[in-house]
């Protein structure tokens, strides 16, 4: 073991020291997350019901909450080693900026195509659709991100891909759509006419710019209607925080090799797989007793489900044709307003992290547009990478959190998940240099309006 004062810019893993399986945070959890509830008869999703809609293999790791580890196949590991082990980087430059006494580190997942984490996951539910002999799958995709990262996937394996594309997010984001069809993905406008869900949610709100919601509802419509289709996601599963375990197994594998230890671990949410994927060993080790960590949540102000939603049993799309999940929520039906953070814009948040919160386990606190954009010119200019909004909202958590250390004279080791590059978020970064960003946050009297339409909201039984 190396010791700290002689930790490199970068730590990388060798190619044998990657992770040979995900590690499951349910199995160590006291209070399980509540299971999946059939709408219809309000009672836990059976492992045939939901495998209608999902990938058999990935139903099996959905429900599965006893067992910690699950073993990662060969095929997909081959995948990995195209741009896995992912860096963990000391920001170095930042704390001299900063002028804090706090160390900074942070795993950097844009080293892909895709440019983000989310080909974690991608490449796993690709696989196992593969497996199956499926033909192809349907998803839906916000910022773009998992969108890209399932084209890629399951290119990789000769699967059709149908993406449902938020509409602000495939308007402001066209390039992002154009990687996806060069993979061979068919990208639709969401919401769109050419689904039943679709042609509803536009009667209810013309001119809307859509919502992950939205999508998920179409996405999970088409893959029902489509003999040997099912349908994937790329967040807010328990599967996906599964897979995405990865990133948090390399980063303690790299900082134990220096002996580091972080005091707090970071990571921005919108569904919560990269959050819940970054702190997985972290959270097994608070679980268990064995040490204390602090595990911030950080997400928009403008669609705040963990810091002003309600936890209660709610549908996971605005369609309401999906399972309900207990969860942290605005309501299936609330409508964010188009940020550019679309990857940020779910109205819940996982059932796994809901939970953990709930069990004040995990912190959470929101910021906003512009200040997040602040934060990641700030860190461009000093890093060096340009970080995509949604990682920037990780990036204002780590520097607050840094400038406390610098009030306090508190030498604290952070560790943040930069999440991917926003070389594709242009458009964004214009609307801020321009100064025609806005920060808009949901009055209480509007979140009341959707918490009335959730379906566990005040209801005992639920």
């Amino acid at each position: 073991m190396k010791k700290n004062n002689e930790v490199p810019y970068k730590i990388y893993l060798e190619e044998s020291e990657l992770p040979k399986q995900w590690y499951n945070i349910r199995a160590d959890m006291k209070n399980k997350p509540a299971p999946l509830l059939n709408p219809a008869t309000l009672k836990p999703m059976t492992q045939e019901e939901l495998s209608v809609v999902f990938c058999e293999e990935l139903v099996k790791q959905e429900i599965d909450d006893q067992t910690a580890f699950f073993d990662i196949p060969e095929e997909i590991i081959a995948f990995y080693k195209m741009y896995r082990p992912a860096p963990l980087v000391r920001a170095y430059f930042l704390e001299e900026k900063l002028k804090t006494p706090a160390k900074i580190y942070y795993k950097f997942e844009g080293n892909n195509t895709s440019g983000s984490h989310k080909l974690n996951s991608a490449i796993a539910q690709a696989y196992y659709a593969k497996k199956q002999g499926l033909k192809g799958v349907t998803t839906e995709t916000g910022a773009g991100q998992w969108g890209t990262a399932l084209s890629m996937a399951c290119s990789y394996f000769d699967l059709d891909c149908q993406v449902y594309m938020v509409k602000v997010s495939y308007e402001q984001k066209p390039f992002r759509r154009e990687v996806m069809r060069t993979y061979g993905a068919q990208v639709t406008p969401s919401p769109s006419e050419f689904t039943e869900v679709g042609r509803k949610i536009l009667a209810e709100h013309p001119g809307t710019g859509g919502s992950l919601g939205c999508a998920i509802s179409e996405a999970v419509e088409v893959a029902l209607g489509k003999d040997g289709y099912r349908y994937v996601l790329g967040s807010v599963l328990n599967q996906v925080l599964l897979h995405q375990s990865v990133i948090g197994l390399e980063a303690k594998a790299a900082m134990d090799k220096y002996g580091i230890s972080p005091d707090v671990i970071i990571g921005c949410a919108g569904g919560g797989s990269n959050l819940g994927g970054l702190m997985a060993p972290f959270i097994r080790e608070k679980l268990k007793g064995e040490k204390d960590y602090q595990f911030i949540a950080i997400e928009p102000s403008s669609c705040p489900s963990i810091t002003r939603g309600v936890y209660a049993y709610d549908f996971c799309d605005t369609g309401k044709v999906c399972p309900l999940s207990k969860m942290y929520t605005l309501g299936s039906g609330f409508m964010p307003s188009p940020n550019h953070a679309g990857g940020l814009r779910y109205h819940g948040m996982n059932s796994v992290l809901s939970q953990l919160f709930e069990d004040k386990l995990i912190e959470a606190r929101s910021v906003g547009q512009t200040e997040v954009f602040e934060a990641a010119e700030l860190f461009a200019r000093v890093e060096g990478t340009l970080p995509a909004p949604e990682s920037a909202h990780a990036i204002k958590g780590a520097i607050d959190e840094a400038l406390k250390c610098k009030e306090t004279g508190e030498e604290k080791t952070i560790l943040f998940g930069l999440t991917g590059t926003g070389y594709f978020d242009m458009k964004a970064y214009e609307k801020f240099h321009n100064g025609e960003m806005s920060d808009y946050v949901p009055t209480d009297e509007e979140l009341q309006a959707s918490f009335d339409g959730i379906i566990g909201y005040n209801n005992p039984k639920l």
